[in-house]
């Protein structure tokens, strides 16, 4: 869960950052830092009608919204010195039906049915609509139609900030999802059947459920979260970072010390790297972040920090999904529209969400290549997988210099010790596929340690459990369950895993584990 920013429009030189500010007009009054992406919003409303984009949490999609409301209201002069104050010329104002579905924990089942009756009472009072039905979809369609009527242009716009919200909180929870789909599907239903009323109308989240029939009646939404044309409509480009926020790099530098490349340097390295279309030149950071770091002149996982993301184990969880494959498994375009099979493929929900990117496009096979986007990302992900795989053990009595000078001195005895002592100091109470299990918590170890490891690596003859690779050494472990070592070491040499590194001319180990089910820790090893 999302976790309250205590610090809000904080700046510590002559930049104003917007820190959790998401309102267009108060950035705009208040002099924040804004960068300009009214053109992509003025091409929104002249090219279509109705939209879905699909981005991460904390990404500009609210402040989009934000942006698109105080334009259709008219309200031209926030738009001064803007791309489109050059553009628009007629500014018309419309009636605008805002509903932010971010603001409600949704725990039972009269939890949304209670909210969308505060927007649609709030929207009956402001117009004078008599309720005529319980029904919040029947409702909507009554404010909808009524409103419209009202307006000078016979119009309504319908903006929903973060639609998926109810959905989201409630995987794992398959009676109360499915209570809630049938009540936003008929809800938002309205935006087609109502279509001779709407102006515009814009849904945004972080996921697309679409043969979970939330969109089977919304055939007329354009979706454009993996078109070029929009690929940097949230989160701010390599340009609009320099040039916006120019001062305070320069202020940044001096405050660290450091050269201004330097600066600019950690900054695309920590949070920069998201691609949104096969179009990989365009590329760009975490606006969130960037933020935070611009203000606080230091370089912390601020996005990864607001929020652990508990829906993202919970499918890891039930599908025994190998962490390995994470950024090895092509996508085409399809595959990453819609998180419906999550869990027998994560990788659309790990994309949507954030946590991975596109890395690289193949145009003949129209197949996509994911991996993290970032530095923040990839470390946050890592060290709160960590804690999860490894029975919430966050290193108790493990002593980490000891295992790290053992796996760089090719003391496997050791580093194998140390590692039996670490799973012992555990509470591990997982379930799943065991191997799968290990897999991950060994694979998230070792790049905590900063060591290069692989898992499930594929040779000519089978795949390799683990391979951890320092400087001057390389160890290939062979992990069974509830079987003996040697059972393990057979595998090794059987399957000729050293093979690739015949002519290496670091030191080889082989070692075979053996893994506990009932202890959930191992059991015993036996190295070569």
């Amino acid at each position: 869960m999302e976790k309250p920013i205590n610090f809000v429009g904080e700046n510590n030189d002559d930049m104003n950052y917007p820190i959790g500010i998401q309102t267009f007009e108060k950035i705009q009054t208040d002099d924040f830092v804004y960068v300009d992406k009214t053109a992509h919003a003025y091409r929104l409303v002249t090219q279509g009608s109705c939209y879905f984009l699909s981005r991460p949490r904390r990404f500009g999609k609210s402040l989009l919204l934000s942006t698109l409301k105080a334009y259709f209201q008219g309200k031209k002069e926030l738009f001064e010195g803007l791309a489109i104050a050059q553009l628009e010329k007629e500014w018309k104002q419309y009636p605008v039906l805002h509903l932010d579905l971010n603001t409600a924990k949704y725990t039972d089942a009269k939890t949304l049915n209670e909210l969308l009756d505060t927007y649609l009472s709030g929207w009956e009072k402001e117009y004078g609509i008599e309720n005529e039905a319980n029904d919040p979809s029947i409702r909507f369609r009554n404010v909808i139609s009524k409103i419209a009527k009202q307006s000078s242009e016979g119009k309504v716009v319908i903006l929903v900030d973060e639609y998926d919200k109810p959905l989201l909180e409630t995987i794992g929870k398959p009676e109360l999802q499915e209570d809630y789909r049938q009540t936003l599907k008929a809800f938002y239903s309205n935006i087609k059947s109502c279509d001779e009323y709407i102006r515009f109308a814009m849904l945004t989240g972080v996921t697309k459920f679409s043969h979970l029939s939330i969109f089977s009646g919304l055939n007329n939404l354009n979706d454009i979260s993996l078109d070029p044309d929009y690929a940097d409509i949230c989160g701010f480009t390599q340009n609009e970072m320099e040039s916006v926020f120019s001062e305070g790099i320069d202020e940044f530098a001096e405050k660290m010390g450091i050269s201004r490349t330097e600066v600019l340097n950690r900054l695309k390295t920590n949070y920069d790297g998201y691609h949104f279309s096969s179009d990989l030149a365009v590329s760009v950071y975490n606006p969130f972040s960037l933020i935070c770091a611009m203000s606080k002149h230091r370089m912390d996982a601020f996005w990864f920090a607001t929020g652990t993301p508990n829906f993202l184990v919970e499918v890891i969880q039930q599908c025994d999904y190998p962490l390995a494959r994470l950024s090895t498994e092509p996508k085409s375009a399809e595959d990453l529209a819609a998180i419906d099979a999550m869990y027998s493929d994560p990788i659309p929900l790990f994309f949507q969400s954030g946590y991975l990117t596109i890395k690289d496009y193949d145009s003949r096979l129209e197949a996509y290549e994911l991996d993290f986007p970032n530095k923040e990302v990839e470390q946050g992900f890592v060290r709160f997988m960590a804690v999860y795989y490894n029975g919430g053990n966050r290193h108790g009595s493990f002593n980490i210099v000891r295992f790290i000078k053992a796996v760089e001195g090719g003391d496997a005895e050791e580093f194998m010790t140390l590692l039996q002592a670490f799973y012992a100091d555990g509470d591990y109470q997982l379930t799943g596929k065991l191997e799968v299990y290990f897999q991950n918590s060994l694979l998230t170890i070792f790049k905590l340690m900063g060591f290069y490891v692989e898992v499930e690596r594929h040779t000519s003859q089978g795949r390799m459990d683990v391979t951890l690779q320092t400087k001057d050494y390389v160890y290939i472990m062979e992990i069974k369950v509830d079987k003996s070592p040697d059972v393990a070491l057979k595998q090794i040499d059987e399957k000729e895993y050293a093979a690739p590194f015949a002519a290496d001319p670091r030191k080889l180990f082989k070692i075979g584990v053996c893994f506990s089910s009932r202890k959930r820790g191992i059991k015993g090893w036996k190295t070569k």
